[in-house]
């Protein structure tokens, strides 16, 4: 069930975070139900889409949309995650800008200008995204631990094999041992 108004204490300027299956998508609160967001370019910019159908293009659409539009039945929060690390312009401020871009056709890229980059950019003045930079560092710790794996794998298995003839060939030595010995007694 999608969250509501009266869940949260939302205020113009807030950083809205909507959890999408598999990502989430950004927006900035504008006050009376509506945020404005990044969404794909379909027709003039007009409503209805989220971000994720803008991976296809290279251009994202500024547009203004009730929350609960967005939202859908997906869950909402307020999040304005990086307050503790760098001061947010004045809402007022933060709302004119949104308003200014609204209807602008704009550079989308999912690494370096997608619309948590843009929400972040409005809020803090620094475009930033933490969900690209969480999925970066888990490509590169998962390739760091596979190509471990390969080394070891790698290395493991010669050795292996080199054990399994030399236990091989020692097994041959000592039966060819008992056959010469058994020869000599008879």
């Amino acid at each position: 069930m999608a969250s509501t108004y009266d869940d949260h204490n939302v205020y113009p300027g807030d950083m809205i975070e909507i959890f999408r299956f598999g990502y989430q998508h950004w927006g900035v609160y504008v006050g009376d139900g509506y945020i404005i967001h990044l969404a794909p370019p379909t027709g003039l910019c007009s409503a209805g889409s989220s971000s994720l159908m803008s991976v296809a293009t290279s251009e994202a659409c500024v547009r203004k949309e009730q929350l609960s539009r967005v939202a859908g039945t997906d869950r909402w929060r307020v999040n304005n995650k990086l307050d503790g690390r760098r001061t947010p312009y004045p809402a007022r401020v933060i709302v004119i800008e949104a308003h200014a871009r609204v209807g602008e056709l704009i550079k989308y890229s999912i690494i370096d200008s997608n619309c948590e980059h843009f929400a972040t950019q409005l809020r803090y003045g620094v475009a930033s995204s933490l969900q690209v930079t969480n999925v970066m560092v888990y490509i590169a710790v998962s390739s760091i631990v596979l190509l471990i794996i390969i080394i070891l794998l790698a290395h493991y298995t010669p050795q292996k094999r080199r054990f399994s003839t030399a236990v091989a060939v020692n097994e041959e030595c000592e039966r060819s041992t008992r056959d010469q010995a058994e020869t000599r007694h008879d």
